[in-house]
This record gives structure tokens, C-alpha cells and sequence, in this order.
């Protein structure tokens, strides 16, 4: 597994440890054992995950994702931790890096974000570019189902185009917050976005991301 990668694994799975199986998080009604069983069976069973993408997939999916969910959390804990199985394309580093960096980062924050009393996690420079790299290269999928045009863009002017079309909203922010929002967490993304008053509107509840 390749840096960025690792860490955030590990960081994921200290923060579903110490938040235990019924906590909260960002994505929908899904509690924290939710999360770790959606993460392991993303790694660990290709046969079901492609359910994630695909609706012909989704039944066996949902049954797989039960069947996980149903194990001792402290064991899906440890699936994290150890990483996917050798067969698994997750084991190559590069497709590691490619897919999890930004998978494992927002899922952290999912549980983070989802308390009330969350701070901002101080990230730096080399994490940052990392994510940014990655937004670059799947912002149009995030945003293919944005009702409007859809520009990111960080503090040192570089831009992404999220979705094309107009009228334009563009999206001022950190790398990471602009993850964030472009992964259909705008409601906790700190980031500034400028555009028509209703075009704005149309994009923060837009249903953003995979």
C-alpha cells in the first residue's frame, strides 16, 4: 500500500474503533458498522461491489453488505486494518492509491464531520496536491449529476471543471473540502461558492458524487 493510502486506512479505522458500532455518520442512516462493513466488502468481495455501480448488482450487494454488517465489528475493524486480501486489485499500489486515498479520507471524515462538535483537520501540502490530483481526474463524474455548470477551484487558482454547462457555480476551497463537496457532502464542506443566487442553491442540494 502506498503512503497516503495507508495512513488514511489506519486513520479510518482508529476513528471507527474509538466511535464504536453505533455512532453516527454523513452517509444517510448508515452508522459507523455500516461504514466498516461497506468498506470491507468494497475490498474483500468484487462479486457484490460492483452492486455500488451497477443496479443489476445491487440486490446481491444489499445481501453481501448484510452479511458483514451482521459480524463482530471488531473483526471488520481488523479487515480494515490489515488491508485487502492479495488477489485483490486493492493490493496493487497503484490502483491502492489511485482508489482509496480519497475513498478512506472521506469516509473519516464522514464520521468526524457527523458529530456536532467536529474541528477541521489540519492537512498538509503534499496530502493536499494528493487529493487535488485525484479530484482532477474523477471531478466530472462526481459532478455529472450537478443540475448546473460546476467549477472547482483552490486557493492557488487552479481549477477543475465538474460538470460543463451554464449557468456556473464555481466552488472556492482546500482541496479537501472540495472532496468533500463534490462527493454530495456540500452541507459540511467548508468552501465558498459563487454563481446566481438560485444556481447555488441548485448545486449545494444537488446529489452529487458516485
Amino acid at each position: 500500500m502506498s503512503t497516503h493510502a495507508k495512513r488514511e486506512r489506519l486513520i479510518l479505522a482508529d476513528l471507527l474503533e474509538s466511535a464504536g458500532p453505533e455512532a453516527p455518520t454523513l452517509c444517510g442512516e448508515w452508522k459507523t458498522r455500516d461504514l466498516a462493513a461497506h468498506v470491507v466488502v468494497r475490498e474483500r468481495r468484487a462479486d457484490a461491489a460492483g452492486g455500488i455501480l451497477l443496479k443489476p448488482l445491487a440486490a446481491r450487494l444489499e445481501r453481501v453488505q448484510a452479511e458483514f454488517t451482521a459480524k463482530p465489528y471488531e473483526e471488520l475493524i481488523q479487515l480494515i486494518r490489515t488491508g485487502p486480501p492479495r488477489m485483490s486489485p486493492y493490493a496493487l499500489k497503484q490502483v491502492d492509491e489511485a482508489a482509496n486515498t480519497i475513498e478512506f479520507y472521506i469516509h473519516a471524515e464522514d464520521i468526524r464531520r457527523a458529530t456536532p462538535d467536529w474541528t477541521p483537520r489540519e492537512l498538509d501540502s503534499v496530502f493536499q496536491d494528493a487529493l487535488w490530483k485525484r479530484l482532477e481526474s474523477s471531478a466530472r463524474i462526481f459532478g455529472r449529476k450537478s443540475p448546473v455548470g460546476l467549477v472547482m477551484r483552490r486557493p492557488n487558482g487552479q481549477t477543475a471543471v465538474a460538470r460543463k454547462g451554464t449557468p456556473v457555480v464555481t466552488v472556492s476551497g482546500e482541496p479537501n473540502e472540495l472532496v468533500l463537496y463534490t462527493s454530495g457532502r456540500q452541507r459540511v464542506a467548508r468552501v465558498e461558492a459563487e454563481g446566481e443566487k438560485e444556481s447555488v442553491a441548485r448545486a449545494y442540494e444537488a446529489n452529487l458524487g458516485i
